[in-house]
């Protein structure tokens, strides 16, 4: 008997892939997702990396499987979009080793632009996708993906979101299956090279496939059925099964383990063993989309539940026909900032006083459209920044032109920055691109990338020169800045602005959380000398707390003082204004503040 272990869906993944004898694992950290790759370095027996992107990292997958090698590579839902080219001829080519291309989807968006249902990926590529509903579940699907996978020559999509990701469970752990000693890449040009010719017949190939797969989830294990009342019945997948379960134990439920293709006949016996059938799932109209094309009548389901995760009150909602209350939010819930110390802040600070159009990308440095800072006007997609201000280059005048910047993040940049980059020289843009290198994915929790010089396993490699790299883009102007000094950032932006063409300011200085030895000591603000003109408070910086704002205004909400509005303008008129403190705990020393106090009161 093997021995138990509390783990989060994605250690159990990782686990999963160590069990089931995966030889490679690739991934583009995203969260939900990233702790996968985490987990499973610590396996001395699996190759894993971060790979510049998703698209790459799942072609390296191919390739290993090709060879025979069984193969994970796990990306967040939006990271599917940027793998979809190969992902979607994957489906032709098939596998030779087992592939799993782990979805990790984000309802609510908890760090994500949009909140995609990739559920409608499996579909579209005519491939197996599973749904794990807990920690023991994710681990098992793993094996039980990779036997599918190579059963019937397919990729298999498992599908998780957040709750699944990172939330723990008990997990029964099994010894690692034996691996054969040697791949070998057979040439099957009929297989692997899609021309036309051979894609057609690889086409009629899915199409057989998919038929064949269908009669597998009519009978597979991952398809329960548990009959209890006969008065409701729940079809259901993942996190949702767990929800419902809750809710209504007593119900009968059809538990979906491979959601797509859906099982029909065992669908159709269900819904005759009960009187009503609700469908509870996350995000899309999928599973009710599908069986109500069978002609099977379902109770609605509320528009608004669409929005966002689901949660136990929204399922009461559902199967108890109660009206849904939001819960409601305790305490004060502060925005989020970037940290103290934050090489990027002076960035923003810089560009929200030369009043600028910012083209912004993905990564922490997005919260700088956040107030005080206000100072990004544009975020799409990875690798955006760069197009979006090509494309405001070609149309605005002169004059508006010289007010637009894009920025972007080190790691975002390596991941689909690049090709932008070559495009605005290629195609003789006037822009400049603002390169935000902290030496780390910082976004998803410090993870290291070519520009690190760090592999994931920690062996240290020649780091990607993003100088170097710039200039042989063809990219005549390229500066380089530390952050820290906003002197030095503000002359380098507007020398750049000047050069007719394409110019790159690189801002370098490490993030503070993985750069403690620059941490100095706090700074504190000179009473006597301050002038209370909030300068610093302009930056944003959790450090700097306006006493007024903190003092009178948190003690009052705490208090529940309730006042008419005559009567606080009153006695706000009455307040005497303090000067703003420096929370010594959170400084950093960094210096930001007192380079912008014209009257010397930080210190």
């Amino acid at each position: 008997m093997g021995r138990m272990e509390l783990l989060s869906g994605n250690e159990a993944i990782a686990r999963g892939a160590y069990e089931s004898g995966v030889v490679i694992a690739t991934a583009y950290p995203g969260t939900p997702s990233t702790e996968i790759l985490e987990n499973i370095k610590i396996y001395e027996e699996i190759y894993c990396q971060w790979s510049p992107n998703e698209k790459v990292a799942l072609e390296v997958a191919m390739g290993a499987s090709f060879a025979g090698a069984r193969t994970l590579v796990a990306m967040k839902h939006v990271g599917v979009n940027v793998a979809a080219d190969p992902f979607m001829t994957l489906s032709y080519t098939g596998i030779k080793g087992g592939l799993v291309l782990v979805s990790a989807d984000d309802p609510a968006m908890h760090s994500s632009q949009n909140e995609q249902d990739n559920r409608h990926y499996a579909k579209m590529a005519k491939i197996p996708m599973l749904e794990p509903s807990d920690s023991q579940e994710a681990k098992d699907f793993i094996s039980k993906a990779l036997k599918i996978s190579e059963r019937f020559d397919t990729p298999v999509l498992l599908r998780i979101t957040t709750r699944i990701a990172h939330s723990e469970g008990r997990v029964k752990l099994s010894k690692r299956i034996k691996n054969r000693k040697e791949f070998r890449f057979e040439k099957n040009p009929q297989k692997f090279v899609m021309i036309p010719a051979f894609a057609r017949k690889r086409h009629a190939f899915v199409e057989e496939r998919l038929k064949k797969i269908k009669k597998y989830a009519e009978n597979s294990e991952l398809n329960k059925i548990e009959l209890f009342s006969k008065d409701i019945g729940i079809i259901t997948s993942g996190i949702s099964y767990q929800y419902s379960k809750e809710v209504i134990p007593e119900a009968s439920f059809l538990k979906l383990g491979m959601s797509y293709p859906l099982c029909r006949r065992k669908i159709y016996d269900f819904s005759k063993a009960v009187k009503k059938i609700f469908i509870v799932e996350e995000g899309d109209r999928f599973l009710e989309s599908h069986i109500r094309a069978m002609g099977i009548e379902l109770e609605a389901k509320l528009d608004e539940l669409l929005l966002g995760e689901l949660n136990v009150g929204k399922v009461e909602s559902i199967l108890l026909k109660k009206k849904y209350v939001k819960p409601k939010e305790i305490g004060r819930v502060s925005p989020p900032k970037m940290c103290p110390g934050c090489p990027h802040r002076g960035i923003f600070y810089i560009l929200n006083r030369l009043k600028f159009t910012v083209t912004g990308d993905i990564g922490c440095y997005t919260l700088a459209v956040l107030p005080p800072l206000n100072s990004i006007d544009t975020c799409v997609c990875m690798g955006a920044s760069i197009g979006n201000a090509i494309g405001l280059s070609k149309v605005l005048s002169e004059e508006d032109n010289k007010k637009v910047v894009a920025v972007i993040g080190d790691s975002t940049f390596i991941h689909s920055g690049i090709t932008g980059l070559i495009d605005a020289v290629y195609n003789n843009s006037n822009i400049t691109v603002i390169i935000l290198d902290n030496e780390t994915t910082a976004m998803t929790g410090g993870q290291d990338h070519p520009g690190t010089g760090i592999t994931l396993k920690g062996n240290k490699i020649k780091a990607l020169d993003f100088k170097k790299l710039c200039k042989a883009i063809g990219v005549s102007s390229v500066e380089t800045v530390d952050p820290y000094n906003l002197d030095e950032v503000k002359a380098a932006i507007l020398r750049a602005k000047e050069v007719n063409g394409v110019s790159v300011v690189i801002s370098r200085r490490k993030c503070i959380l993985i750069d403690k030895e620059s941490i100095k000591r706090p700074l504190k603000i000179d009473e006597e000398k301050c002038k209370i003109c909030d300068m610093c408070i302009k930056l944003g910086c959790p450090a700097i707390i306006s006493v007024s704002e903190d003092e009178t205004g948190r003690i009052g909400k705490e208090k529940n003082i309730k006042k008419d509005k005559e009567k606080e303008k009153e006695e706000k008129s009455k307040e005497e204004k303090r000067p703003p403190i420096i929370d010594k705990n959170l400084c950093t020393g960094c210096g930001l503040c007192e380079q912008i106090c014209k009257f010397d009161a930080i210190i």
